[in-house]
């Protein structure tokens, strides 16, 4: 049977790692060429060697891109038309969150601008060169595409709730992901070009894990998840694949949640968790 995303073009922020990793070999999976951009281009390289070996019937390749840099991402976006023909899916992943991070009297200017240069700017111009790009593919009824494409941004439960462990310039990104998201949507949405946010939850990824290094850190937090634990990468990269397909075909201006019920939680249950987490693809 082919694929949800068959035959579909997708570029990948981030893929060296965490929910790009997981999203890029999910994505080969499902029938998509994929081009696979991180910072990190040795961390791209080996999730390439990755989707090659599993899946080599899929167009793939890997590129540097700094995505706080606009040409960079144009870059990008132009190689991914070159390599493919078109841009079906633009998942705008890459994103930091600072050691340094504190709170609005603690957090210095250069780490709320590098924040909100990557996380916000990076979005910004990933949803703007794609959108240039989807506007000119091609429709192909035979090989189930057509003009547009959708675009996926990763935001964060953080934008939706607030926290007493303070991250306020990522906070504050994400919050403008989502804003900036549902506006793409709406000015957007007679092109055939969806625009949605993802927003996870607490993941068991590198990102967080190096964040959360103390016992301490991580049990203030678990205390909150009512499923008992971190998610994992991999269910995140599903909800993506849901949001790229044409399965959510009427879904634009969203804020996709996959926080494992957190955003909705007051009293969290008691007990072990009785279903363990999926397995990983990497």
């Amino acid at each position: 049977m082919p694929g949800r995303i068959q035959n579909k073009a997708a570029l990948i922020t981030g893929a060296g790692s965490g929910i790009g990793l997981e999203s890029s070999l999910l994505f080969a999976q499902e029938g998509a060429d994929v081009l696979l951009v991180d910072i990190n281009l040795a961390a791209a390289e080996k999730t390439l060697a990755l989707v090659k070996e599993r899946f080599p019937n899929v167009k793939s390749a890997a590129i540097k891109a700094d995505v706080g840099k606009e040409a960079d991402i144009k870059a990008a976006v132009d190689k991914a038309v070159e390599l493919f023909g078109r841009l079906d899916i633009m998942f705008n992943n890459a994103g930091i969150m600072h050691p340094e991070d504190d709170n609005a009297l603690n957090t210095e200017e250069r780490i709320w601008d590098l924040t909100m240069q990557i996380n916000v700017k990076g979005v910004w111009w990933g949803c703007k060169y794609a959108i240039l790009a989807m506007r000119n593919n091609p429709t192909d009824e035979a090989r189930g595409l057509h003009t547009g494409g959708s675009i996926i941004n990763t935001a964060s439960f953080v934008a939706l709730m607030g926290a007493a462990t303070p991250q306020i310039a990522y906070t504050a990104s994400k919050g403008a992901v989502l804003a900036m998201t549902r506006e793409l949507a709406m000015v957007h949405a007679r092109e055939g070009i969806r625009v949605n946010s993802i927003c996870p939850g607490p993941l068991k990824t590198p990102l967080l894990m190096d964040f959360l290094n103390t016992e301490e850190k991580r049990n203030r937090r678990m205390v909150h998840l009512p499923m008992g634990r971190f998610g994992e990468a991999i269910e995140v990269a599903k909800g993506a694949l849901f949001l790229a397909s044409d399965d959510s075909s009427y879904v634009t201006g969203t804020d996709f949640k996959v926080d494992g019920g957190l955003s909705s939680c007051y009293v969290t249950p008691l007990g072990e968790p009785v279903l363990p987490p999926p397995s990983s693809l990497a």
